[in-house]
């Protein structure tokens, strides 16, 4: 918690600490505030009281008045303010956009999901992006002036300015058309990061990687991209490329960064066109169809269909490929497949276990499926968009009141 104020403009390190503590507490006493940090009765009382004038906390009714007093004499109860403001998680994956707004804790308020158009311009899509956030703020009965943070994941690297590099076929530009700048004053704090560094950023705070110190996040549906944390941090680079997929460009046996989707299409194509499998059986009659149902095919393969197994089995040696370079790289405990593709992707991952330890010398990382399924990316946003009120927005919140005040 470095990055909150150590004092909140007070001169006192002891508000910063209240209200660090407030974050995790629920309702509190003077007590549990002075046990919890260490700080004197009286300096406990003190700070509560310069949080409760800046309106970051509420007094509750005391125990009398709540119906739960016996004897003695009522402790003061406190918890944090509920109308602090809330939080935005936006999703915006090449073809996807989901769009959050939750309170600063736990509790969501509004959702929105939407299709795009991967051929929209970028200016197109930063609209669509800014009118779809505008719209989910309506449906929570909240506006822009109640925004603490807000965090957008996108499908291309993200310096730490929320700027991504130039893409040699514009796809980059696209897929985050500046949106640092164009949501600039929407919220104190902005963020724009990567959607594999957010899945990392889910499965590490509520999915597979919980108590994790090292593991990859891999989203592999429609393209590969890693989420990677080594040694407890989040790795991002210079330009936020750590775990772009370009490298599978280079690796013998993967077919690019495209993911698992593309790559089952083809490789089921493949078997089809070699006369390996049947093309007037179940799993060659997917080839007609405009674009190859991967949920219908691995459910298929885990119930034993010996034509999808088949798919399922060389998919399996990809992935494994692409695993072991991961693990080459980084050495993680946990390699976790995340996205819509992992609700249905164990027959790969069961494939892929077998030729896993062939593939780096290194002992082979565990390769898990992700539990948190399509919504991995903005989870991981609305998280990030709470760590940020939390250790930034609010403290600035509360400064800017308490100055006020003076």
């Amino acid at each position: 918690m470095s990055d909150i104020p150590a004092d909140l403009g007070t001169g006192r390190a002891s508000v910063g600490a209240v209200l660090d503590y407030a974050w995790t507490a629920g309702e509190f006493t003077a007590t549990d505030a002075m046990a919890s940090t260490a700080i004197t009765r009286s300096t406990a009382i003190e700070a509560l009281a310069t949080l409760v004038s800046a309106e970051i906390l509420t007094e509750l009714p005391n125990a009398r008045a709540a119906g739960a007093y016996r004897a003695g004499r009522p402790a003061r109860r406190f918890t944090l303010s509920p109308d602090l403001g809330v939080v935005a998680g936006i999703d915006a994956g090449d073809t996807h956009l989901a769009v959050t707004i939750a309170d600063p804790l736990e509790t969501t308020l509004a959702e929105r999901r939407t299709e795009i158009d991967p051929e929209e311009t970028p200016a197109e899509r930063r609209a669509i992006i800014v009118e779809q956030l505008q719209q989910a703020l309506r449906d929570a009965g909240r506006t822009r002036e109640d925004l603490l943070a807000i965090c957008a994941g996108v499908a291309a690297p993200v310096n730490r300015d929320g700027v991504s590099p130039p893409h040699p076929e514009g796809f980059w530009e696209r897929t985050n058309p500046g949106l640092a700048a164009a949501l600039h004053g929407w919220a104190p704090i902005v963020d724009v990061k990567n959607d594999s560094v957010l899945a990392a950023v889910a499965e590490g705070s509520l999915g597979a990687a919980v108590g994790c110190r090292d593991y990859v996040a891999l989203l592999a549906g429609e393209r590969f991209g890693g989420g990677v944390v080594v040694d407890g941090h989040l790795l991002h680079g210079a330009h936020g490329g750590v775990g772009e997929g370009i490298v599978f460009d280079h690796i013998i046996g993967v077919a690019g960064a495209f993911g698992l989707g593309p790559t089952l299409h083809h490789q089921l194509l493949a078997a089809v066109e070699s006369g390996e499998i049947d093309a007037g059986s179940r799993v060659g009659r997917l080839v007609d169809t405009d674009r190859i149902d991967t949920r219908l095919m691995l459910e298929l393969a885990a119930a034993g269909d010996p034509h999808a197994l088949l798919v399922a089995s060389r998919l399996g040696d990809t992935l494994a490929r692409v695993v072991g370079v991961l693990g080459s790289m980084y050495d993680p405990a946990r390699v976790i497949v995340c996205g819509a593709i992992a609700e249905s992707i164990e027959p790969v991952l069961a494939a892929a276990r077998t030729v896993l330890p062939t593939q780096l010398h290194l002992p082979a990382p565990e390769l898990l499926a992700s539990s948190l399924g399509a919504e991995v990316v903005s989870l991981g946003a609305v998280a990030t968009a709470r760590r940020a009120a939390r250790e930034r927005a609010v403290p600035l919140l509360a400064e800017r009141r308490l100055t006020a005040r003076a």
